[in-house]
């Protein structure tokens, strides 16, 4: 039996407008006092506005789900799938990684769209806390698991390049449904799994 999947795009912010960007990215470094009269500086304003763009716009991907014919029921776990994204409070990056796991109902997942899902959420300014939880949702919603575990270990450039400048340091979040939140055994061997101290 081939698998199912559901086209997963990520709509166009309404006015997406490059040049508007280029234009705004251009006063915002003169008002910071920033000449951009020399070679290196002159285009600057234009990569700015389209490295966000890039930041935050994911690709478009297909959710492959297979039927889970054997029946396998222990858990399924992606570990360290790489996490870019932009904290909404200062459009500063926060880079890490995730580690995505579930307990399989009748349908299974292709492996790599568990990394395409943590894509899709993170390309958009976001909240470490929120980000975590809209993956973790998402595949519960889309897959009808046992049990959805997400935990992200990333860090944040708004708290270590200024403010308190706390170099070296990561803030982990996770969210946990399912039997993975109400079944201890099964939650001790998510953590245990991602290397995550529960």
């Amino acid at each position: 039996m081939s698998g199912t999947a559901l086209r997963v795009v990520h709509e166009p912010v309404p006015g997406f407008d490059l040049a508007a960007a280029e234009s705004a990215a251009g006063d915002f470094l003169r008002a910071l006092g920033i000449s951009l009269d020399s070679e290196s500086l002159r285009g600057t304003p234009g990569r700015m506005a389209r490295a966000y763009a890039e930041l935050f716009t994911p690709r478009a991907f297909d959710l492959t789900t297979f039927p889970n014919d054997e029946g396998y029921d222990e858990l399924v776990l992606a570990r360290d799938i790489p996490v870019r994204s932009v904290c909404e409070h200062h459009l500063l990056p926060f880079i890490g990684v995730a580690h995505v796991g579930y307990l399989p109902g009748d349908r299974i997942l292709g492996l790599s769209k568990l990394a395409r899902v943590v894509e899709h959420f993170a390309c958009r300014p976001q909240v470490q806390e929120r980000l975590t939880k809209q993956i973790a949702g998402w595949l519960g919603d889309q897959l009808s698991p046992k049990g959805v575990g997400v935990v992200i270990e990333a860090e944040h450039t708004c708290m270590t390049l200024r403010g308190v400048q706390a170099t070296g340091s990561s803030t982990v979040t996770s969210t946990l449904m399912g039997t993975l939140r109400e079944d201890a055994r099964s939650r001790q061997e998510f953590f245990s799994l991602t290397g995550v101290n529960a």
